[in-house]
C-alpha cells in the first residue's frame, strides 16, 4: 500500500488545484444562502485541500462557492452572482492565484 502522499497524487490526477500565492487581491466572500432551486457545477477544484472551490451557475448567472473544512467544521461562502463573462474571468483569476 502506498503512502498518503502517493494516494493523493493518484486521486488528484487531472484535477484543478488553486495556485498558492503570497499575495493576491481579495475576493469578497459572503455567507452562502439558498437562492435557486437548481445549481449547476460548471467547474471545481480538487477537494484534497481543506478549502476547495466550485464555479456554479443558476438562473443564468455564475458565482463561486468556497467550502472550507477546519477542525471538523465545514463553512460555505460564495461570491456575488454575476454575468457569465465576469464569473468565468474571476474563476480563471482564482485558479491561477491572482485572487483569493
Amino acid at each position: 500500500m502506498g503512502s498518503s502522499k502517493e494516494d493523493n497524487q493518484h486521486r488528484c490526477a487531472g484535477s484543478i488545484h488553486v495556485l498558492p500565492r503570497d499575495s493576491c487581491c481579495q475576493i469578497y466572500w459572503q455567507e452562502s444562502r439558498p437562492r435557486a432551486d437548481r445549481v449547476r457545477i460548471k467547474a471545481y477544484t480538487c477537494d484534497c485541500q481543506p478549502t476547495f472551490y466550485e464555479l456554479c451557475q443558476a438562473g443564468g448567472l455564475l458565482y463561486i462557492r468556497r467550502t472550507s473544512r477546519e477542525r471538523r467544521r465545514v463553512t460555505v461562502h460564495e461570491t456575488v452572482w454575476m454575468v457569465a463573462r465576469d464569473g468565468e474571468q474571476l474563476w480563471t483569476q482564482l485558479i491561477t492565484g491572482q485572487v483569493c
